[in-house]
This record gives structure tokens, sequence and C-alpha cells, in this order.
């Protein structure tokens, strides 16, 4: 999986589509990425001696296949491309520009 935590991403389908927010968490053995304020779902919740019970809104994880990586200089939703720096360090690139991304 080429995503990582912090990374900006846009949503490319379902009822958040074209939606933009960053990657809050991963789990690579499933394929699933948590982003903020996206893939919003209620959440029923008795109430206990710590907590209040009620409806709350969190997000829900969804597949990593649904998003994509946003390059930071060109703006654009990209499929990053690993390269190798003179120093021999693995990055990942953007394909449209070939800029970096960090």
């Amino acid at each position: 999986m080429k995503l990582k935590k912090k990374d900006m991403v846009v949503v490319l389908s379902g009822r958040d589509k074209g939606k933009k927010g960053e990657i809050k968490e991963i789990n690579p053995g499933k394929g699933m990425v948590t982003v903020t304020g996206i893939n919003m779902v209620s959440k029923h919740a008795k109430p206990s001696k710590s907590k209040p019970g009620g409806i709350h809104k969190i997000e829900a994880p969804m597949p990593a296949s649904k998003v994509q990586l946003l390059c930071s200089k060109c703006g654009k939703p990209s499929r990053p491309k690993i390269t190798v720096a003179q120093s021999g360090d693995k990055l990942r690139a953007c394909r449209k520009c070939g800029e970096a991304i960090i």
C-alpha cells in the first residue's frame, strides 16, 4: 500500500465522492483506510458511568482503492510511483508532475 498516515487524499466513488481529507488510520491487512471527516456513520451507544449514551457520528474505514493520493505541488489526484533518489532512498512521486511526495 503506497498510502501513509497524514496523507491528503480525495475520494473517488461513493456518497463522499470528490471530498478531500487526511488519512487518520491505515489497516494494510484489510486494505482499509480511515479518512478524517469522510464516511461518517451513526453509532448507537448505551450510557455508562464514564460516557453518555446516544447517537454518535464516527468515521468508518473505507477501502483504500476508493481514495487517491493528492499531489502537494499540482493539487491533482494521482497514483504515486516509487523512484530512487541519488542517496539511494525510495521516494513516492506524482505521475503527473514528477514532484516527490513527502
